[in-house]
Parts: structure tokens; C-alpha cells; sequence
């Protein structure tokens, strides 16, 4: 067992990779509660128009349709790049290891606050690059602290949730800037505490990440970030007796080797990115993800549209869609209590291949309950009555939560570890161009449905019903995997922590 050091290291670890990802990760997620601060302040408003007939976008007098559609270009935009960017900022993290990518992500992220302190109604073209620096350097901080969860290894699908979680309750910093812009705190003031905050990512970076990455298996004497000599080493399982001159812990080879149970470290990329059972987890991930953007990014104009144009009636529910987005960090670690529990069954536990199959079998009814939840939460979102938003709000942090962790996890889980930041980077890279339809689904909303997105919202629950396909494939590739070697009908539950990958996915 780790001594004291070692495990108040790693709590210190785990926990200001929370409050890392709870507070900046994801905060262009909230971008409806930005969105009222913004037109307050007069963003875009030279795209309203005067209007003689009542609309759902009716503000004093004027259509400002084309004003939300702007505002939906900057969300579209900036979602887009949250998910493309992260396949080659995923190579960045394979390649050049934690440090060299978390400083690009604090620069990004801290250009991106600069930009929008700086940022004026004469110069909202401003917001563009600024949502989408936030949006890549976000993405690129949390993609270096899943690996925390390698630290935990009888609890690892959890932890990787877990930031998930608080990657999703991060959107509600937006809320916190429009309540405390209500009460006189200026736009520029808050960016710039935001950018003032980087310091605390740099110090991070520093004393609590390692220089590479965390290995997974963890080697018995692995450590990490800055030490003191003159010390006792934290974090160590039994005393260090490393040689002289032998490698020191970031050099342990990231792959699990063969003679541990089977394994084949040297699958390459190229087949786990071709792969039937990567493919369908792309088109699961994409389909929902589809679904939640166009959610947020449509949410204040289909507000007005239900609210009939009320003002403080549509700040109300903003504000109540943003304080369910702090739930996040809650709803997400039950997908990992799934995943780690369901592994391990009640039967004998297995070993090598056999546990590598029992984990992706593990995944399928994560996958399953995860699609059931954004159906859920599809339904409730085409339902045209005001109050029952309300549920509507429940679900969809719910149901995202699941949905970005799930991902994670599935991906650390079904495919070699020495890959991870290249697939996870590739799934949101490819979902990101479907996510791109949002915007003509704007258009038609705003256009020919005349502002109600009921038949849009009919369309979406066909479309995530294809979602199911997914878990049907791995549930299939485990019947293949467990054919193959002749173990059909045997428990395969695997021990707690053991995540290794036993075979080329198909």
C-alpha cells in the first residue's frame, strides 16, 4: 500500500484536476447564460431589424432572428472546434507528453479570456477566435487529467467520469458571470479574473502532473511532478530498489507487456481507427452529441419562442438550465460505478484476455443506459410547454454527463492505452463534423419553421434511436472475442483495475 505522502499526493492530484476541470474546462457549455450578457450589452445588434408583426424573437420593437442565428454560428463554431482540435492535440499529448500540451492549453485558454475582456459590441467579431480558444484549450486540459484516473486503478472508469462530470458542471461559470453582471460586475472584469487564473493551471502543471504521462498498469515505484530532494518520494508501493542508472518512472513503457496476459502492445493505430467497433462508437458518440448541441445552442430562442418573448420569464429558465449543469460532476461518476462494478461480477475473476474481455463486455450496458437517457431526454425536449423544460433540464445534464464520460472510458477500455489521446482526439474530431449540422438546423428553425423547432425535435429522436446500433456491435464482438477462445458462457468478470486490451478490435 502507498504511504501517507504518497496518497495525500494523490488526492491533491485527483482533486485540483476537480476544481481544474469544474471551473474552466468547459465553460463555453454554458454559453446561454453568456449569450443574455451579451445581448444586453448590445453584441450583433446591428442584425436586428424592425419588425410589424409579433415574432417569438420580438425585442422592443425589432426581429433580431439574425442575431440569434450569430450567436448560434459563434456556439457552432466553437463547439466544432472543441471537438476537431482534439486528434491533433491528442497526437501532441502521445507524443510530447503532459507538460508540452498543458502549455498550450494555458495559452490558449488564456488568449481566449483576453480576448473576450477585450472584446467590444463594435468589435463582437471578436468572439469567434475567443469561443474557439477557450473551446481547444478546455478540451486539450481535461484530455491530460483522465490519465489521473490511471492513479486509481481499482477505480479507474470512475475517476475518468468523474472529470467528465466536472468537465460538464464547468458551464455553469457562465451563469455565475450573468448573475454577478446583474449586479454590476463588468464583462471585462470577470474575463480578466479568468485569465488572472492560468496562473493556477501553470502551478498545476508544474507540482501535481507528470513530465510525460501516467503509465497504465502503474509501475510500483512511479512518481511523479516536481520532488525535493533530501525527501522521502511519494507515492512509491514498496521501497524504491531500483538500480543505478536504470530508467526512472516517466520512462516506464506505457504499453502493458505481452507476458502479462496476452496482450498485444504492438496493435497499431491504424487498425484500432478502422475498426467496425471504433466506427459505431464515433456514430454513438456523434448522434447524441448532435442532439445536446443543438439544445444549447438553440435554447434562448426556443425560451423566447415558448415564453412568447417575456424577458424575465426566459432569464428564469436560463438561469434554472445553468444551476442544473452543476449537477454534472454528480450524475457522471455513475456511469463509472457501472463500468467498474459490472466488470467484476460475482463470479471468479479472470486474468489477461479473459479480463480485458470482461471489461469491454462491462461496456455495453453503459452504452445501452446512455442512449436511453438522451432518448429521454429527446422527447422531453420536443414537448412545447414551458414547465416541463423544466425536466427537460434534469435529463440533458444527466444524459450528457453519461454521454462524455462514457466515451472516455469506453475508449480507454476497448483499445490499447498508447493510443488513447490519438482515438479520443479522432471519435471528437469525426463527431465534430457531424455536430456542423447544427447550424442549417438553426437556419431551418429560424426559417421555414418560423422559430418552432417542433418538427426539428421529432427528426433528432429518429436520429438518436440509431444510436443503438453501437452496443449491439460490441455486445457482438464480445460473443466473437469469447468464441474464438473457446470460453463461450464462462463469468467473465475482471478483477478490480486490470485494463488490458487483448486483441486487434474488428
Amino acid at each position: 500500500m502507498a504511504g501517507g505522502a504518497g496518497l495525500a499526493k494523490r488526492l491533491g492530484t485527483l482533486l485540483s484536476g476537480l476544481l481544474e476541470c469544474g471551473a474552466f474546462c468547459g465553460i463555453i457549455f454554458g454559453w446561454a447564460s453568456l449569450v443574455f450578457v451579451l445581448k444586453d450589452l448590445g453584441y450583433f445588434e446591428e442584425l436586428c431589424q424592425p419588425s410589424a408583426t409579433p415574432s417569438p424573437n420580438l425585442t422592443l420593437g425589432s426581429d433580431c432572428s439574425r442575431q440569434d442565428e450569430q450567436f448560434s454560428l459563434v456556439f457552432t463554431i466553437g463547439s466544432f472546434m472543441n471537438n476537431f482540435m482534439t486528434f491533433p492535440m491528442g497526437v501532441i499529448f502521445d507524443r510530447f507528453g503532459t507538460t508540452a500540451a498543458r502549455l498550450i492549453a494555458i495559452s490558449l485558454y488564456t488568449g481566449g479570456t483576453l480576448l473576450v475582456a477585450f472584446s467590444t459590441p463594435e468589435m463582437a467579431v471578436l468572439l469567434f477566435p475567443a469561443m474557439s480558444m477557450l473551446s481547444v484549450g478546455g478540451i486539450l486540459l481535461i484530455l491530460t487529467n483522465m490519465q489521473v484516473g490511471n492513479l486509481f486503478g481499482n477505480y479507474r472508469s470512475i475517476i475518468i467520469t468523474l472529470y467528465n462530470g466536472a468537465f460538464d458542471s464547468s458551464s455553469a461559470i457562465f451563469l455565475i458571470v450573468k448573475l454577478l453582471y446583474e449586479r454590476g460586475l463588468s464583462l471585462r472584469a470577470m474575463f480578466l479574473f479568468l485569465a488572472a487564473c492560468s496562473a493556477w493551471h501553470l502551478l498545476r502543471t508544474l507540482f501535481l502532473m507528470p513530465h510525460t504521462r501516467i503509465p497504465y498498469p502503474l509501475p510500483p515505484d512511479y512518481d511523479y511532478g516536481l520532488q525535493c530532494r533530501g525527501r522521502s518520494r511519494s507515492y512509491r508501493t514498496h521501497k524504491d530498489k531500483r538500480p543505478p542508472g536504470e530508467a526512472g518512472p516517466e520512462e516506464t513503457p506505457l504499453e502493458p507487456s505481452a507476458a502479462r496476459g496476452g496482450d498485444a502492445p504492438g496493435t497499431p493505430f491504424r487498425a484500432c481507427a478502422c475498426s467496425w467497433l471504433f466506427a459505431w462508437h464515433v456514430a454513438w458518440l456523434s448522434v447524441m452529441q448532435l442532439r445536446h448541441y443543438l439544445f444549447i445552442g438553440t435554447l434562448n430562442p426556443q425560451l423566447e419562442h415558448l415564453a412568447r418573448g417575456d424577458h424575465a420569464l426566459v432569464s428564469t429558465y436560463t438561469n434554472a438550465f445553468a444551476f442544473t449543469q452543476l449537477c454534472g460532476v454528480l450524475c457522471a461518476p455513475w456511469n463509472g460505478l457501472i463500468l467498474d462494478r459490472h466488470k467484476r461480477g460475482k463470479g471468479p475473476r479472470p486474468e489477461g484476455i479473459l479480463a480485458a474481455l470482461a471489461d469491454l463486455r462491462s461496456a455495453v450496458l453503459s452504452l445501452v443506459v446512455t442512449v436511453a437517457q438522451c432518448l429521454l431526454f429527446s422527447v422531453f425536449a420536443a414537448v412545447p410547454v414551458l414547465p416541463v423544460q423544466f425536466g427537460t433540464f434534469v435529463l440533458q445534464v444527466i444524459s450528457r454527463s453519461f454521454l462524455y464520460g462514457g466515451n472516455a472510458a469506453f475508449l480507454a477500455i476497448a483499445f490499447p492505452p498508447q493510443h488513447f489521446g490519438k482515438l479520443y482526439g479522432l471519435a471528437m474530431a469525426l463527431s465534430a463534423l457531424v455536430a456542423l449540422l447544427q447550424y442549417p438546423c438553426v437556419a431551418l428553425v429560424q426559417g421555414p419553421l418560423q422559430g418552432d423547432p417542433f418538427y426539428m425535435n421529432l427528426g433528432l429522436i429518429a436520429v438518436v434511436l440509431m444510436a443503438f446500433v453501437s452496443p449491439v456491435v460490441v455486445a457482438h464482438e464480445c460473443q466473437r472475442r469469447a468464441k474464438e477462445l473457446g470460453m463461450a458462457g464462462t463469468p467473465l468478470a475482471a478483477p478490480p483495475g486490470t485494463e488490458i486490451h487483448a486483441e486487434t478490435p474488428h
